[in-house]
């Protein structure tokens, strides 16, 4: 057995103790985390619109046979 399975087998049954399994929550960090996240992908969304409203696409007119006849 390693060094680290000996300190996890030690100290888990210590956190086991401490935390009540039906009230532990995310917290102020995973609030933050998650805000952080939403912020970031609503910047990108916004960045996103402003370059697609940028963007000057012309579609170029199909290609005629040179027999005249219309293509299928």
């Amino acid at each position: 057995m390693s060094a680290t399975q000996a300190a996890l087998n030690e100290l888990l049954p210590l956190a086991g103790d401490t935390f009540d399994k039906n009230k532990v929550t995310p917290g102020i960090l995973g609030f933050i985390v998650f805000a952080a996240l939403a912020l970031g992908v609503w910047g990108l969304m916004k960045s996103m619109s402003r370059h697609m409203g940028r963007v000057d696409f012309k579609e170029a007119p199909e290609p005629t046979p040179a027999d005249g006849t219309r293509a299928p």
